[in-house]
């Protein structure tokens, strides 16, 4: 290559700065630079593959579009290949000296109709190419646009800090070279090992081939009756490609064997197990992207931590971008694990962290849909391995759906269809709400439920003691999250969602004239007694009431109206969480021989203090004095 003089130019911003920040701020992961010069590499190759359409000259005799990574011990120099569209000397100036103007989004706004939607381009933020001094102390680019002259190349050198030089070259081919000048602590970068790794692991599925020169294993020649010394690898003349070019999820479904989708799960994962299911589509509209979503066979023990996070990984164009994608789908469907591929993603500057915008929601929202709609078909299925499957989804992560009652309003009766619960009827798991309806009483207007502490605490709750009498059916709910996510819930398919331990129990047409008249005369007969008790009991109770509920139990707690549960309230306690002072109702059973003793008791108190900790014990709680109700017990028996 021959020469001209080289012109000295100032960065057109404070470039030293502005370097440290991108080299040292905006990527977390050194390896990046990597994926962020073969990412400007492809993009070359896909302005030249749309700018040949009309300029097929444009092509010369190279017709091949390629990356190659080549590697120099001798120089300690890694170069990163292109035969794309290549530089002129002056978008050399414009675009590699002015850092966040980028020549790939002023070439896209260039585009229209079918080329911009096909166009995969990627590096649209301007600063991708600095990261290379992420590893080296000087960067080298020579370049030529296809269409020039071979004279007319260009080399620009910068040491990263205020100017950089250009000059004229002569250049046989068309595209450019990236020559990174490693510093003596990025020397691992020469190592042909490290960079295949790298490669596979970013930039495996860009479509165009990425080569490095194949290595042969060469044994030493030795003399006869010498003993072998060993061999080493010897470069060749001969190119291969280290990229598959090919992502499993940009292929047809019907392509794609079960297996195949299988092995992919275990090496994106690292999971031993093979996923429950998973859901393979291309979304096409207003936003454009392909998911491959997997439901894993078993939760992770960190599922219920802050720490858990969405095993979803982003692609751009099938150049990696980032694990853990938490903005692609919503916190309760974190045990989803896949992959993301967007055409038209925006990131931040590093791509390394998604903005919020439209696109981000749709996406999430997609991802949501399709989840919730794989569920609905494994629990609808009327395949009894796909039941299997759905029961053993709900076993593992049944209670962390449950989320998406207070997260997700948008999807909350999907949601709800997938629910299923013990009951009083069943203590078995497997109770929809949809199967509760089916097995209404005739005249039931709502859908019973009580939550408690466990489902021994729920079975035998005393709230329950009318219902079993009148054959109704309550579900049982027992996961920690119940009490908050059914504080989201009023109704299911046009029925109200009555908790039976939250304010008066009406039970309407079941209930008839003459359980309504008793309880009318039992509340004027017990009015001394209620009011007594209600005077005893203030500190502890907001208020005393006779009921019908209760049919073997002596007393029972309620809690009023939009008032926190005793369990949520326990709850909240043991999280460190601050809780709002509220007392529980007291209702008595008008019919226990306790309830009457109460009307000529000596020790009124004492035995009005008991029944409400015996009614506090019952629903799951212990007394605040568990040493005063031992001594009232103590007290009562010896009289």
């Amino acid at each position: 290559m021959s020469e001209q003089n080289a012109q000295k130019h100032s960065f057109q911003a404070e470039v030293a700065q502005l370097l440290h920040l991108v080299t040292h701020s905006l990527y977390s992961n050194p390896e990046i630079f990597l994926r962020e010069l073969i990412s400007n590499a492809s993009d070359a190759c896909d302005k030249l593959r749309f700018e040949g359409i009309n300029h097929p000259e444009y092509y010369e005799n190279d017709p091949n579009l390629h990356v190659r990574v080549s590697i120099d011990k001798e120089h300690k120099t890694l170069t990163i290949s292109d035969n794309g569209i290549g530089l002129s000397q002056q978008e050399a100036i414009d675009n590699l000296g002015t850092i966040a103007k980028s020549g790939t989004k002023d070439f896209m706004s260039k585009l229209t109709g079918d080329q911009k939607s096909d166009a995969q381009l990627i590096g649209q933020f301007g600063v991708g190419f600095y990261s290379g001094f992420i590893a080296a102390d000087k960067i080298t680019v020579e370049s030529r646009r296809a269409g020039l002259d071979e004279s007319e190349g260009v080399r620009w050198i910068s040491g990263g800090t205020g100017e950089f030089e250009v000059e004229q070259i002569t250049k046989a081919s068309r595209g450019t070279d990236i020559i990174l000048h490693l510093r003596d602590d990025a020397l691992g970068y020469l190592e042909a090992y490290k960079v295949k790794q790298i490669i596979n692991k970013y930039s495996d599925h860009i479509s165009l081939p990425i080569e490095m020169q194949k290595e042969v294993w060469q044994e030493e020649e030795v003399a006869e009756g010498e003993e072998p010394q060993g061999g080493q690898y010897v470069k060749t003349d001969e190119w291969e490609a280290i990229n598959s070019a090919s992502a499993l999820w940009t292929r047809n479904k019907n392509e794609v064997t079960e297996e195949q989708y299988i092995e992919f799960y275990k090496n994106l994962s690292h999971d031993f197990e093979a996923p429950l299911a998973w859901a393979h589509n291309r979304v096409e509209g207003s936003t454009e992207y392909t998911q491959l979503l997997y439901i894993p066979s078993k939760a992770p023990s960190n599922i219920f931590t802050r720490e858990a996070k969405a095993g979803i990984k982003l692609y751009v164009k099938r150049v990696f971008i980032m694990d853990d994608a938490d903005n692609l789908i919503p916190n309760y469907l974190r045990f989803v694990q896949g992959v993301v591929d967007s055409a038209d993603l925006p990131l931040n500057v590093s791509r390394e962290l998604l903005q919020e915008s439209r696109d981000v929601k749709t996406i999430r929202e997609g991802n949501a849909r399709r989840i919730l709609n794989l569920l609905d078909g494994l629990a609808k299925s009327e395949d009894e391995a796909e039941q299997e499957k759905f029961k053993t989804f709900y076993a593992e992560f049944g209670s962390v759906l449950k989320e998406g009652l207070g997260e997700d309003q948008g999807n909350r009766e999907r949601i709800l269809k997938l629910l299923r619960f013990a009951s009083s009827v069943n203590d078995d798991v497997t109770t929809s709400l949809a199967d509760y309806k089916a097995r209404m009483k005739e005249g039931q207007k709502a859908i019973y439920y009580v939550t408690a502490d466990s489902l021994n605490a729920a079975k035998n709750s005393p709230q329950l003691e009318l219902f079993k009498k009148k054959g109704i059916e309550v579900l049982l709910m027992s996961d920690r999250v119940d009490e908050w996510a059914m504080e989201f819930v009023n109704e299911f398919d046009g029925l109200a969602m009555q908790n039976v331990a939250k304010g008066a129990v009406d039970l309407g047409d079941l209930q008839d004239a003459e359980e309504k008249k008793a309880l009318e005369e039992a509340a004027e007969q017990f009015k001394p007694v209620v009011e007594k008790l209600s005077e005893a009991l203030k500190a502890k109770t907001k208020e005393v009431r006779v009921t019908t509920r209760l049919v073997d139990s002596p007393a029972c707690l309620v809690t009023g109206e939009g008032e926190l549960s005793p369990q949520l309230v326990r709850m909240l306690k043991q999280a460190g969480q601050p809780v709002p002072e509220s007392k529980p109702i007291l209702e008595i059973n008008p019919e226990h021989p306790l309830v009457q003793k109460l009307a000529g008791a000596e020790q009124f108190d004492d035995l009005a203090n008991v029944i409400f900790d015996q009614a506090l014990i019952a629903e799951g709680g212990l007394p605040e004095d568990p040493a005063a109700y031992i001594k009232r017990i103590n007290s009562l028996l010896l009289k």
